[in-house]
Parts: C-alpha cells; sequence; structure tokens
C-alpha cells in the first residue's frame, strides 16, 4: 500500500513529458531508453508490490462485508495481473526498436494492435475492481469518502499496449496515493512488529536482489545460462 502506488507515480511522471499513445511511446524509447525502461519498469513493479496491500484492503473490508471484500479484492488483483501482461507486450515492444528499427517496431505494434488475446476480456475487472474496492472501504469505516472516491478514480486509468501519462492519469495516480500510502503505514504502526530473524531474512533478500541486479548489468551473458 505504500511502495506500489508510488512506484506507479515515479512511472508517470518519468514519462509524462512524452505522448501516452504507442507511437510516440516507441519514439520516447528510440531517443530515451534508458528513462522510459526505468518508467516502465516502475510501473509493472509498482503492479507487482501492490497485490498485498489489495488483499490487506480486502481482508480488513472483509471483516464486515465478507462477499464484497471478495470480489472486490479478486477483481482488483486481476487488473494488477492484466497491467503486467500488458508490461510484457510493451517489453517486447521496446526490444523490436533495438533489434530491427523504430518503424518496424511502430509497424508490427500498428499491424498488431487489435489482435486477439485473452486479458482483453478482462478489462473491464481492471476498471470495475477499484470501484468495488472503494465501495467496501467507505461501507467498512477504513477511508473517508474523499479518499474512498481518491481511491474508485483509477477506474479511470488508461490501460492497454504502449499506454504513457495523460495529464489526469498523474491525478488519478495522486489519487491512489492518497487512499493507500497512509493506511499502509497505519497498518505497518498498528501491526506487530517484525521479529529480528524476519528483518535478518529481508535484508538479505534486498541485497541479493541487489548484487544479482549488478552482475546482470555488468555482465548480461550471465543472463544466457
Amino acid at each position: 500500500m505504500i511502495v506500489g502506488p508510488l512506484l506507479f507515480l515515479a512511472a508517470a511522471l518519468l514519462r509524462i513529458r512524452f505522448h501516452f499513445f504507442y507511437d510516440a511511446q516507441l519514439a520516447a524509447y528510440a531517443a530515451h531508453p534508458g528513462l522510459i525502461t526505468a518508467a516502465y519498469s516502475c510501473f509493472v513493479l509498482g503492479c507487482l508490490t501492490l497485490w498485498p496491500g489489495i488483499i490487506t484492503l480486502a481482508r480488513l473490508i472483509g471483516v464486515q462485508h465478507p462477499v464484497l471484500a471478495g470480489w472486490a479484492g479478486m477483481f482488483t488483483i486481476i487488473g494488477l495481473m492484466g497491467r503486467v501482461f500488458h508490461g510484457g507486450i510493451d517489453h517486447l515492444a521496446f526490444q523490436l526498436v533495438d533489434v530491427q528499427s523504430l518503424e518496424a517496431a511502430t509497424k508490427a505494434v500498428s499491424d498488431s494492435y487489435q489482435v486477439f488475446h485473452v486479458v482483453r476480456y478482462v478489462n473491464g475487472m481492471m476498471m470495475i475492481g477499484w470501484v468495488l474496492l472503494a465501495v467496501g472501504a467507505y461501507r467498512a469505516g477504513i477511508l473517508g469518502w474523499i479518499r474512498s472516491a481518491a481511491l474508485a478514480s483509477m477506474f479511470f486509468l488508461p490501460l492497454g499496449t504502449l499506454k504513457g501519462t495523460r495529464t489526469e492519469s498523474t491525478f488519478l495516480i495522486l489519487g491512489l496515493c492518497v487512499a493507500l500510502v497512509p493506511l499502509g503505514i497505519n497498518v505497518l504502526r498498528d501491526g506487530p512488529p517484525p521479529s529480528r530473524r524476519a528483518v535478518g531474512w529481508a535484508v538479505a533478500w534486498v541485497v541479493g536482489q541487489i548484487v544479482w541486479i549488478g552482475i546482470t548489468i555488468l555482465f548480461p551473458e550471465t543472463m544466457q545460462h
């Protein structure tokens, strides 16, 4: 609930100066590959880190409204999974810019933009999940109406292949931060402190991941084995 929304916000701000549609996003990658890679990576990491927060919020709602909590949590997490799927498509499209050309990548995306994929048919879940979650949080007294409305506004966040940042997208993600970050802080304060062993494992895992990322950057051939 803390890290996920902030990663979304970082992603939105990193790519806000470029037009949000796919051709402009590919051109932005061709001109600024590091910046666009960081933006899209932050968004995918936001999805991957937010789902435990959604489960926690659904559990809080479920104390009073278990059925609503179940549907809200399931739809929202399916939506996050769908956005990760789109992130994979985005990654491949960016690689086409590198291994072929900007023109070839743009043509490939244009020619395949409307092709069938099953995730398209859960787009409604991606959108309605936020509304159900907001209604549940309000009815359970977890969020007031302002923060609940801010959470529900994520319904309007653009989704699909190579979607950049619209002006309103930044405000929608700010609404998500307003809704969830203070709640995440409260959950940390109210919950039992982690044991030393848990903290040690967490630190070891983070350090290990940083070392591994550094190795793969310095020695990319290690990813081929």
